[in-house]
């Protein structure tokens, strides 16, 4: 390696950071320009859906889900708070780093630079919206559930920086995807819609285990020769997985499983992988496509 390379790759990673910083803040300062009130809207918009889908699935259809752990929290939705915030990262984290390409064409086609910035751009400022949005539903469960939380809330840190890299790879696989096949955003629309009701965001465990036991196994139903294993996959969605792991820290008061956390690892290690593995083989030719 000659002398004069390694400052030359340093100086470029640091105009790389510069860029995604920049992009970053951007889409931050972006989210509610001109709107009367501004970053409030991040908490009026979960806060009116925790709301409305608490009346429905609290009140009409009696969903309850167990105690915390060690708060003692027995309300619906506080639990399913924590369940819509995070659903609202991953759903629009990934959805908008999908559209990034697309959104940054005109950029693309006249500016040479990192083209995976632009989703990791997306990613980074819904993850901060997150933070914003978190941070209110810890506090309301710290002071119903008591001062506990203080001890397990640093948690936090690694369940958001493991969902980021989640949301991020996914997201990158379906911004190179787009690109190339356009109806790949109508797809994602309906798995979304799945994704929804399949992830335990409003329906609790219990629920999916009564309907496995007094329905599927009580009424002999069969899939491939077997028992219709919906409650196994139902716990093996890594979105649940992830909303376990929060509502383990913010509901309970504890600590997520260690096989839980080894799960949501692979999960995000695993669409990282993918993701790039996928941006390397067909990023070149992102510009003839657009």
């Amino acid at each position: 390696m000659s002398a004069t390379a390694e400052p030359a790759r340093s100086r470029s990673r640091r105009i790389t950071l510069n860029l995604l910083k920049n992009l970053t803040l951007r889409e931050v300062r972006s989210e509610y320009k001109r709107t009367a009130l501004g970053r409030a809207w991040s908490l009026i918009n979960p806060l009116a859906q925790i709301t409305i889908y608490g009346i429905v699935f609290g009140l009409l259809f009696r969903a309850q889900p167990d105690p915390g752990i060690n708060s003692g929290i027995n309300i619906f939705a506080l639990w399913l708070g924590i369940g819509i915030v995070t659903w609202g990262f991953i759903n629009i984290g990934i959805r908008e780093a999908m559209q990034s390409f697309l959104g940054y064409q005109g950029l693309l086609k006249k500016v040479s630079l990192p083209r995976w910035t632009l989703p990791a751009s997306k990613v980074l400022a819904r993850a901060i919206t997150y933070l914003t949005e978190i941070a209110v539903v810890a506090v309301i469960c710290g002071i119903i559930g008591g001062w506990e939380i203080i001890l397990r809330i640093w948690m936090l840190v690694p369940l958001i920086a493991l969902t980021t890299v989640f949301v991020y790879g996914i997201g990158l696989v379906l911004a190179i995807g787009i690109v190339y096949f356009r109806d790949i955003e109508h797809f994602w629309g309906i798995l979304t819609q799945v994704f929804f009701y399949a992830s335990g965001i409003m329906i609790p465990r219990s629920t999916i285990e009564t309907v496995q036991v007094e329905t599927l196994n009580a009424g002999g139903y069969t899939f491939l020769g077997g028992p219709v294993p919906l409650l196994q996959l139902f716990e093996a969605n890594p979105v649940y997985q992830f909303l376990t792991a929060y509502r383990r820290v913010l509901y309970d008061f504890a600590f997520p499983e260690w096989q839980l956390l080894l799960s949501l690892t692979l999960w995000s290690a695993g669409t990282l992988i993918v993701g790039l593995f996928v941006y390397t083989r067909y990023q070149a030719r992102i510009v003839e496509e657009l």
